[in-house]
């Protein structure tokens, strides 16, 4: 026997495909099912490709989302600050303070109100003077005025509904010195309307390039596999037969991409506060930076499956015609 012959290739191992096993519904949802798994285990690198472009994608979404809701957030903390101030020349009985309590709560809108005696505020005015409080040797708290400072509801808080709640509040009998920083909330409300206009047009144009991008590399995917797909229409298989394994799979790439998202935005997340503190001067642990809702990673994984299936349901238009 010559040692020096060249051995014949082997034969190229038939593919194996899954059975039509059992009726009805839950017998071919299952034969689709195990169709677009088999499909994702012979082609690994397309289909680690694709999730590799989903998940990158809905990594972009979900960052600015973070920094989005974050921002939110602090715009939150910041409109608390936005509060209504009345004045009085005079201490008020405990019964004048219940009755203008009342009628002031009963305008709506109020979520806390509290009174500043003539002490108290002298208390502040002192406190602001920090180092300097010999500059008020011999001065008299009763040179300051008595207070109600009154913080509005959030829907409240825009510059309209303080307007509104102003005018009423002038209304009430005993009432004639209201200040509530008029420039100061107009200013706010029109840099929190800008800010949540940028993050829409921001959002729409990501979003439009995240479905752009991970439509294209499905189909550049369903293109490589064309072949098979010409056969099955060749020997009579009918669309719905077709196209079934290659929506699902779609969904599966559209969900691991979506879960390995989120997985490596938890990941930088927490990278982030752990090295926050040797390169910023405060710490982001401390100062309210929170994760993103469970609403908000759910919208992730819905998003990251309705981009497959859609990128796998356009795509095969082209490709199917019988």
């Amino acid at each position: 026997m010559n040692r020096w012959k060249k051995k014949a290739p082997p034969a190229n191992q038939p593919s194996i495909r899954p059975n039509l096993a059992g009726e009805g519904f839950g017998g071919r949802l299952g034969y689709y099912c195990n169709r677009a798994l088999t499909n994702i285990r012979q082609n690994v690198f397309v289909n680690v490709v694709t999730v590799g472009t989903i998940t990158l994608a809905l990594l972009i979404v979900s960052l600015f989302l973070l920094v989005f809701v974050n921002l939110e957030n602090a715009a939150e903390n910041w409109s608390e600050r936005v509060q209504v101030t009345v004045y009085f020349d005079r201490e008020l009985s405990a019964q004048e303070q219940t009755a203008l309590r009342g009628k002031i709560m009963a305008l709506g809108g109020v979520s806390r109100i509290g009174y500043v005696s003539r002490d108290e505020a002298f208390k502040r005015f002192v406190g602001r003077l920090r180092g300097q409080e010999t500059l008020l040797e011999g001065v008299r708290s009763d040179i300051l005025p008595t207070s109600f400072e009154i913080s509005l509801k959030r829907a409240n808080r825009d510059t309209r509904g303080v307007e509104t709640f102003v005018a009423a509040l002038k209304g009430i009998a005993g009432i004639t010195e209201v200040q509530y920083g008029e420039e100061w909330v107009r200013r706010f409300n029109t840099f929190l309307n800008f800010m949540r206009l940028l993050g829409a047009l921001l959002g729409g144009f990501l979003v439009v390039a995240v479905v752009f991008i991970v439509s294209n590399t499905i189909k550049l995917t369903i293109y490589s596999r064309r072949d098979e797909l010409e056969v099955m229409a060749l020997v009579g298989a009918t669309r719905f037969f077709i196209k079934a394994p290659f929506l699902i799979e779609g969904i599966i790439q559209g969900g691991a991409g979506a879960v390995l998202a989120v997985g490596l935005l938890w990941g930088l997340y927490e990278g982030f506060l752990h090295n926050a503190g040797s390169f910023l001067t405060f710490n982001p642990a401390t100062s309210g930076l929170a994760f993103l809702p469970l609403e908000y990673l759910g919208g992730i994984a819905v998003a990251g499956i309705l981009l497959g299936f859609l990128g796998s349901l356009t795509s095969l238009k082209r490709f199917i015609t019988v």
